[in-house]
């Protein structure tokens, strides 16, 4: 990771860059319960990312983006920090996540035909 202290460590504002998501959300990712394990802090109390912590968050940001719910990316966190044991249950939250994620892509394909039909008849109009 580039920006890293002796300590192989991020400060908010590089993990910041390092994920894309503001020092807001990393912040809100934090008070939410969403990292798995908890950010370590330097001795003057600022926060520091490892680069464990960097690919959760990106990981969040994914689930986030594909639209699952803060409280199932809270119980998905719960259960990964816990640790072994509970892998059935993390495979059974992702995998219903990913059927909704399928629902969701199949009926954003048909939109996108409807509209691609639709630019057709301008383009048909336009060309004669």
């Amino acid at each position: 990771m580039t920006g890293e202290d002796d300590t192989g460590t991020l400060t908010i504002a590089e993990a910041a860059a390092a994920t894309g998501v503001s020092t807001h959300t990393l912040r809100y990712y934090e008070r939410a319960g969403l990292m798995r394990d908890p950010v370590a802090r330097a001795t003057s109390q600022h926060r520091r990312y490892s680069a464990d912590d960097i690919r959760w968050v990106t990981f969040l940001t994914r689930l986030r983006m594909t639209g699952m719910p803060i409280r199932e990316m809270a119980r998905y966190a719960r259960l990964a920090g816990a640790g072994e044991g509970n892998e059935a249950e993390r495979l059974a939250l992702l995998t219903d996540h990913r059927r909704r994620v399928l629902e969701r892509l199949d009926e954003v394909q048909r939109n996108l035909a409807a509209i691609d039909k639709k630019i057709a008849v301008y383009q048909e109009r336009i060309d004669r």
